[in-house]
């Protein structure tokens, strides 16, 4: 069902895939929204103006989360970690700096950017004075020749590199906040409950895409990070590979157009959210991340957007009713909301509807919508890839055997072949589709990480 975008300058759309039939006292509603951004052509991250949004003292346009966004700008922070691991072997530092050196030239001019070295503290390499320089052949060249300093030695405390990153953020008027975290290795000079915290301190703030080098990292930490300030997370095992990732992380920052996106869902009295998850490009519960946004509506954070396409897996339970009634089970729409509470409210960006309607029709009622089939499926299949990996390194061999074939069984039913391939390196595939599987007796630990790290990334359905 193709729905609408509400946008004086339309950038979003919102398409609802769902089975609307229920059976008779059936109350729950499962509902794909792929929501798609394309069109904006902003360069270097034009946030989309609030409606009748005026001028500022300054001459900038707030955008519609409240801040003060120059046009064509965007703010990023590299953060490296430089502790004494980073020197074994003495090639890490060196891979390390030539990627952060690649990513500062990917950098389009007038973007905001400083550089981070993380230890047990954290040290601003460029540009120096607490603020952020703005990019351009100048300051490039400065900020890789600041590199050469970059050397390792001390322990690792990455929360203290988030809250220096979100100080530099604050010295530039920008809506596009964007961190690039480098670590290899675990978290071991800062309290897990420290780093947590730090991370709900920032998050909405900025977004973060985390990289784990080597093999040394906790998977968990990464994902982490990434997670909650709502970026990627992925293993680079070979420094060499830093300078492609890199290069490849910043070029995709530099197409963000639109910051601070939230999933807005309004549901009728008498109905209830049960979850809200983004189930493409990767899995991502949403649920415990409300923030609530006037009567029966509640927003779900998304981020940061460029030409791209996401889907949400959204479920409403509602009252159950009688044949031949039907609702509106939730009211989707796409917001830039003000956090300051400040202002009316702004326009949406794409609106889309959930319903509901009751029959007795059995074919109906139980046919499975395909997106929502398939994504269901995708869900479960990063669920047993962690659990089977859990079971795999605390010696449950029966367990970890019955969950990673249940992974394969679904990666192959769903054309997930990244992942299959992935598994097919933890597992001996006797057969595929009946999800039989003999678990190996050695496995590279490079590969039981990618495996762990990259177990929620999903594939769309099949056109």
């Amino acid at each position: 069902m193709a729905l609408f975008s509400t946008s004086p300058a339309p950038r979003f759309s919102v398409e609802v895939h769902q089975n609307e039939y229920l059976p008779v006292g059936g109350h729950e509603v499962n509902a794909i929204i792929t929501v798609t951004s394309a069109g904006g052509g902003a360069e270097g991250g034009s946030p989309i103006p609030a409606s009748g949004s005026t001028p500022d003292a300054s001459g900038s346009t707030p955008d519609a989360s409240g801040r003060s966004g120059s046009p064509g700008r965007a703010a990023v922070v590299i953060m490296v970690d430089c502790s004494g691991s980073m020197d074994y072997p003495p090639t890490k530092m060196r891979h390390a700096r030539d990627a952060t050196a690649a990513a500062i030239d990917t950098l389009r001019d007038g973007v905001a950017f400083a550089v981070v070295a993380g230890t047990h503290k954290a040290v601003e390499v460029f540009p120096g004075d607490g603020r952020l320089a703005t990019a351009d052949p100048l300051t490039r060249a400065q900020a890789k020749e600041a590199l050469r300093g970059l050397s390792p030695g001390g322990g690792t405390a990455i929360g203290t590199w988030l809250l220096l990153a979100d100080l530099l953020f604050d010295s530039a008027d920008t809506a596009l906040r964007h961190g690039i975290l480098l670590t290899d290795g675990r978290n071991e000079h800062e309290e897990p409950e420290r780093l947590r915290m730090v991370l709900d301190a920032c998050a909405g703030r900025f977004t973060c895409d985390a990289r784990g080098v080597g093999t040394d990292w906790e998977v968990a930490e990464v994902t982490g990070i990434a997670s909650a300030l709502l970026g990627t997370a992925d293993i680079v095992a070979d420094p060499a590979g830093l300078t492609a990732d890199f290069t490849r992380l910043m070029e995709a920052v530099m197409g963000k157009e639109v910051a601070d996106v939230s999933l807005r869902l309004w549901t009728p009295k008498g109905a209830e959210v049960a979850y809200v998850k983004q189930v493409a490009p990767a899995v991502e519960d949403l649920t415990d991340r409300r923030v609530e946004a006037g009567p029966r509506a509640g927003d779900y954070p998304t981020g940061s957007w460029g030409e791209e396409s996401r889907d949400y897996h959204v479920c409403v339970r509602v009252p159950a009713a009688e044949v031949g009634q039907e609702m509106l089970a939730a009211r989707i729409s796409l917001v830039q909301p003000r956090p300051d509470g400040v202002g009316s409210p702004p326009s949406p960006l794409a609106q889309g509807l959930v319903r509901a309607v009751w029959t007795d029709d059995l074919a109906a009622s139980t046919a499975m919508n395909p997106q929502v089939a398939h994504y269901t499926g995708q869900a479960e299949l990063a669920q047993a890839i962690q659990q089977g990996m859990n079971a795999r390194k605390s010696g449950n061999i029966e367990q970890a055997t019955a969950k990673l074939g249940r992974a394969v069984q679904l990666a192959t039913a769903s054309g997930n072949e990244d992942t299959a391939k992935l598994l097919a390196k933890v597992v001996d595939v006797v057969d595929a589709a009946a999800g039989t599987v003999r678990l190996k007796a050695k496995v590279a630990e490079a590969d039981e990480m990618t495996l762990e790290t990259r177990s929620t990334k999903t594939v769309r359905v099949k056109k």
